[in-house]
């Protein structure tokens, strides 16, 4: 088996030899071409990228200009009909309706003379009055000389369309130099937009994913004003996180095509990316930035392909050879991954399932002890867990019978610690402590009282108030309790609840008078369940309080004997039914004593007495 065991091993180093030897040469040879290739190619993409820069900026400077001379040529014919003046209030509003139905990238005109009202006319499903009004007088509010103002492209918030708006001052006449009106056009860039796309509906991410160019354009604050994704554009934000970018606003706008590579955060992670820019001027202070980017990896993918292309090929025959190596390694490691795969299962707890070896080897003797070994350690576990479970309902019951015995002895606490623990329980479930903590809880709760199996019956049954030296002997339950329990290494976990049920978190309860933090939770809330049902017990020196008037009195003690957490828990769930008070009614039950350790008259400052 050992010599098997052997030449498989050397299999696997003759196949790495083979793989070294046929690989290697051929992968430096491709690395060195494919390297060649990328540098070619990373050219080509940018001479590519500079031409569509410029060709895009031209368009854009050419739509600009189209629609300067379209305001220019309307504010000219104002002029040469002998002025503003010649044509009546009908006049205007024919002239500007009648050239904004001939021109669908129109989608407001507006004149204003200077003395005069303002005439407009414009695409209703497009843009509204008001806001006509407000670019009309944000353009104007600029035009403080004679020559055309350009402004910058903007949202139109009602169309939710890009626009910009132009306007043209109105001179008196052909030899008049003085302004009379001005002509204001909003045009859609919705050509821009169409010109900045790709001819697919792909998105900016998948665009670049793919190996091809994004297009947009920016303004002189880097704001996005034409994007392939409408919505980059509407947000108007500022793309100055793009190195293309801000070397663009750097320039000025005064070069007119740069190529930038730059680097970039894409998915968490820097990729190389090609970018360049170009500016297009609508006028000498209204200038755009037209940005193209491309992801350098995805564009270049190519070469990869032709790497691996090459690759594949020239090893072709190599590859069967290596393959039949492989396929019989398989053979023999498929086995051992059933083997791994049924021992993992058995560790996380599944013996449900048996593991499958054919093998006619060694391999599938092992592979038959495997399932008989599973079979055994099933049976030892679901013995074991059995085994447990009876313990663990012997330990209960014992405990329950400690308890009742405790209880016993006096007839009138008899089912107390039962009671205390399932509100010990229910205080806890509202904390949402895990299950595990809560069943420590609960035992702890139950065996609360055990201490007082060592106080004299004197006092235990004793039916009116205890003197103070009686008080202080029963102080010392807790202690006792916790002698005798903390005997059993079992009952460590549970000796808080048992030792601490009479700490105040004021610092003036026993035996330890801690405070706040120093409690441990267990016994915060065990001596919350116990106060309660003493107080809603009747006991021979005192009535039970009304359920009420008990809940009332332990919120009262929030931040002084009880923790605000436990006492909110308990309270809550005992408005919403969740906690009962368990009273046991005596048949001659005595009056209220007013000693102060007894919980019918307790007030802050008084001693509680034990249940």
């Amino acid at each position: 088996m050992l010599e098997k065991l052997g030449r498989i091993r050397i299999l696997y180093l003759v196949l790495g030899v083979l793989l070294l030897v046929g690989l290697l040469p051929l992968a430096v040879a491709g690395i060195l071409l494919s390297g060649r290739s990328a540098d070619e190619l990373r050219s080509v993409e940018g001479r590519y990228q500079a031409q569509l820069v410029q060709d895009k900026a031209r368009q854009i400077e050419l739509y600009g200009q189209r629609y300067r001379d379209v305001v220019t040529g309307l504010a000219r014919a104002f002029e040469i009909t002998g002025g503003i003046q010649k044509l009546n209030d009908e006049g205007y509003d024919q002239r500007l309706q009648k050239t904004l139905q001939q021109d669908p990238n129109l989608i407001a005109l507006a004149l204003w003379p200077v003395d005069g009202n303002l005439h407009r006319a414009f695409q209703p499903d497009v843009i509204k009055l008001e806001e006509v009004d407000e670019r009309v007088s944000e353009v104007l509010a600029h035009m403080n000389g004679r020559g055309l103002i350009v402004s910058r492209p903007q949202v139109i918030r009602s169309g939710q369309e890009m626009a910009l708006t132009i306007a043209e001052p109105v001179l008196g006449g052909p030899n008049s130099q003085d302004v009379v009106a001005a002509v204001v056009a909003i045009v859609s860039f919705q050509e821009v937009f169409d010109a900045v796309q790709q001819p697919t509906s792909k998105s900016e991410r998948e665009l670049l994913n793919a190996g091809l160019p994004v297009v947009f354009v920016v303004d002189q604050n880097g704001r996005a004003v034409a994007h392939p994704e409408a919505s980059v554009a509407f947000s108007e934000r500022p793309m100055t996180d793009l190195k293309v970018v801000q070397d663009w606003l750097e320039s000025g706008g005064q070069v007119q095509s740069a190529l930038a590579p730059f680097s970039a955060i894409r998915d968490e992670r820097t990729v190389e990316m090609l970018g360049s820019y170009a500016t297009a001027e609508l006028d000498k202070n209204s200038r755009l930035g037209v940005i193209a980017i491309q992801d350098e990896a995805a564009a270049l993918l190519s070469v990869s392909e032709m790497r691996w292309q090459t690759l594949w090929i020239s090893l072709g025959a190599a590859l069967v050879t290596i393959l039949i190596g492989v396929f019989f390694a398989e053979k023999l490691t498929n086995p051992v991954r059933e083997l791994a795969g049924g021992a993992h299962r058995i560790a996380s707890g599944d013996f449900s399932q048996r593991i499958e070896v054919t093998s006619r080897t060694e391999l599938g003797d092992l592979g038959n002890s495997f399932n008989l070994m599973t079979d055994q350690v099933e049976r030892f576990i679901s013995d074991l867990q059995k085994s447990a479970e009876e313990n663990r309902q012997l330990f209960i019951g014992t405990v329950k019978g400690l308890a009742a015995a405790i209880d016993g002895k006096d007839p009138y606490t008899r089912g107390h610690s039962e009671r205390v623990s399932r509100f010990s329980v229910a205080i806890a479930q509202r904390m949402e402590l895990p299950d595990d903590e809560i069943e420590k809880i609960r035992i702890s709760a139950l065996l609360h009282d055990v201490g007082k199996i060592g106080i004299d019956d004197n006092i235990l049954k004793k039916p009116s108030a205890l003197t103070d030296e009686e008080y202080e002997v029963m102080k010392k339950h807790p202690q006792k309790g916790y002698k005798i329990m903390s005997q059993i290494p079992a009952m460590k976990e549970f000796l808080p609840g048992m030792y601490m049920h009479h700490e105040m978190v004021n610092g003036q309860g026993y035996p330890q008078g801690l405070k706040g933090d120093e409690i441990p939770l267990m016994g915060k809330i065990v001596a919350v369940a116990d106060t309660f049902d003493a107080m809603t017990t009747d006991r021979p020196y005192q009535k039970a309080m009304k359920f009420e008037d008990a809940l009332t009195r332990i919120e009262g003690f929030v931040g002084t004997r009880y923790d605000p957490g436990v006492v909110a828990a308990f309270a809550e769930a005992c408005r919403e039914g969740q906690i009962r008070p368990g009273s046991v009614r005596l048949k001659k039950p005595t009056p209220v004593l007013t000693k102060p350790e007894l919980l019918g008259s307790v007030k802050e400052g008084d001693h509680i007495a034990v249940g």
